[in-house]
């Protein structure tokens, strides 16, 4: 039996991400890969957007400010340099054990490495941080030559894991991408897609279940954009040629 640990995604909470890790056994006390990853019994997934956190208190929580400031480049700095040292502790954990550990691209992940779209919060805040024309920290370049190795989806037989949704066009972060609905909403108005995409399952973030994870065995869908609501996805796959899925559960920790 071969287990899945899937991860939503990060937003620069990692402090979250590694009480997770902890909590399923796939890292330990010096956040190291355990041996059962390291013997590549369980498979880990981080599904996306490493970067960035998702709101003005997360963001004053990182940068260790009473009240965080988008437009003061001391703020963007600190941000930045933060972020930085914990991408620095995630790229020792996944190169440890490169065979077990796996980081899928996110669109603001994508964000950072190519400059082309500036993203943002939904309470107004920019995520200028890592852009030194706004007091910002440029990424380094062997975190950027890390980061350039994500793939945009993860197949394991019939199995998907990928940022947004089953769909191709979704894995490209592009003018369409960020004008079209879709990315946020299809797995309530279009969840056959993963049927369409002749998938057993599929495995998501991208859009935040503000529930928890939200598992759809109907469709065949897990969100999990859910580590605010401390919960990952654990799934068991029997080795066999097809790689039926055996079991799907959401674990809180």
């Amino acid at each position: 039996m071969h287990k899945f640990l899937a991860f939503g995604d990060v937003h620069a909470d990692f402090d979250t991400l590694w009480a997770a890790l902890r909590a399923a056994s796939c890292a330990d006390g010096s956040l190291q890969p355990t041996p059962p990853v390291l013997a590549g019994l369980f498979q880990v997934i981080l599904i996306g957007d490493l970067v960035h956190p998702k709101n003005e208190r997360e963001y004053a929580r990182l940068a260790g400010v009473a009240r965080f400031d988008p437009k003061d480049p001391d703020h963007l700095f600190l941000a930045a340099r933060e972020q930085v040292k914990q991408l620095e502790v995630l790229k020792a954990y996944q190169e440890a054990a490169p065979h077990a550990v796996h980081i899928i691209l996110g669109n603001h992940d994508d964000a950072v490495l190519n400059a082309t779209y500036v993203l943002g919060t939904s309470g107004g805040i920019v995520h200028n941080e890592f852009d030194p024309e706004h007091g910002g920290l440029m990424l380094p370049d062997h975190l950027r030559l890390w980061m350039q190795t994500f793939p945009r989806e993860i197949r394991v037989g019939n199995l998907q894991f990928a940022h947004v949704s089953p769909l191709p066009a979704h894995s490209h972060y592009d003018d369409l991408f960020y004008a079209d609905h879709s990315p946020k909403r299809w797995f309530h108005e279009t969840p056959e897609y993963v049927d369409m995409a002749g998938l057993s399952f599929g495995v998501y973030g991208h859009t935040q279940i503000d529930d928890g994870i939200l598992i759809d065995e109907e469709h065949r869908l897990a969100m999990i954009d859910a580590l605010h609501a401390r919960e990952y996805l654990e799934l068991l796959v029997e080795p066999s040629v097809d790689l039926p899925l055996q079991s799907v559960r959401a674990v809180p920790f």
